[in-house]
């Protein structure tokens, strides 16, 4: 049973820089497929970074290329978001979530069965 618990979130100015969290136990290889989401009030969910942990290859939305980095670390069993240059529009409820490995790019919210309890971001 996988369990995930994000951190790190707060409040930033525009073109600021954050780094958030997801503490994971009870990863297996059936559930190695790592992804960060977002919702923003009013908005549907939207998928914003994923990776596989075993494996190569990350995705990303259009929105966050080349400002955000997704990373896992076996060492300490850490999922990260590195989020540089921040806008107003990044503002949201950051949810990391895992699930079964699917080569299908970013993929959707159905692809993760397994979801943390959010961190919120908010840029201004």
């Amino acid at each position: 049973h996988v369990q995930l618990v994000e951190s790190g979130g707060g409040s930033v100015q525009t073109g600021g820089s954050l780094r958030i969290s997801c503490g994971v136990s009870g990863l297996t290889a059936d559930t190695s497929r790592m992804a960060w989401f977002r919702q923003a009030p009013g908005k549907e969910r939207e998928g914003v970074a994923t990776m596989l942990v075993f494996g190569l290859g990350k995705y990303y939305a259009d929105s966050v290329k080349d400002r955000f980095t997704i990373s896992y670390d076996n060492a300490d069993n850490t999922l990260y978001l590195q989020m540089n240059n921040l806008k107003p529009e990044d503002t949201a409820m950051y949810y990391c979530a895992a699930g079964r490995p699917k080569y299908n790019g970013l993929g959707t919210g159905a692809d993760f069965g397994y979801w943390g309890q959010g961190t919120q971001v908010t840029v201004s």
